[in-house]
């Protein structure tokens, strides 16, 4: 993706983020979110920040640079630029924590099916 030169003038440019924030706000479901993603950024996007994410969860799960670098295919350099980034962004805390809260929920729900399978 190629970014114009000329700059947008700042009120606009305001308007226009608020508005990108407010509709991914208001997505309601994965497949709404995978249908935005897909119709605004290109594969390379994605996947670029797929893989940050993805860096930033076994980071954060205390996966080694070794591992990281063989499961998604990054450099070290990638995988420090992350691990910086992680410690130091309000987004990506906010990211995994929404990652462990389903991560708890899914588990839960787990053993909550297997206490009421066990009992039938």
């Amino acid at each position: 993706m190629q970014v114009s030169k000329k700059k947008i003038h700042p009120n606009a440019k305001k308007q226009i983020y608020d508005l990108l924030y407010k509709v991914i706000a208001d997505l309601k479901n994965t497949q709404e979110a995978e249908e935005f993603l897909s119709s605004f950024l290109g594969i390379n996007e994605q996947e670029a920040i797929t893989r940050r994410l993805g860096i930033a969860y076994l980071l954060n799960k205390g996966k080694t640079y070794s591992y990281i670098k063989k499961t998604l295919m990054v450099s070290s350099t990638t995988i420090a630029t992350v691990a910086r980034d992680a410690k130091k962004s309000q987004g990506f805390k906010v990211a995994l924590s929404k990652i462990q809260a389903d991560e708890w929920a899914d588990k839960w729900a787990e053993k909550i099916t297997q206490i009421f399978t066990r009992r039938k």
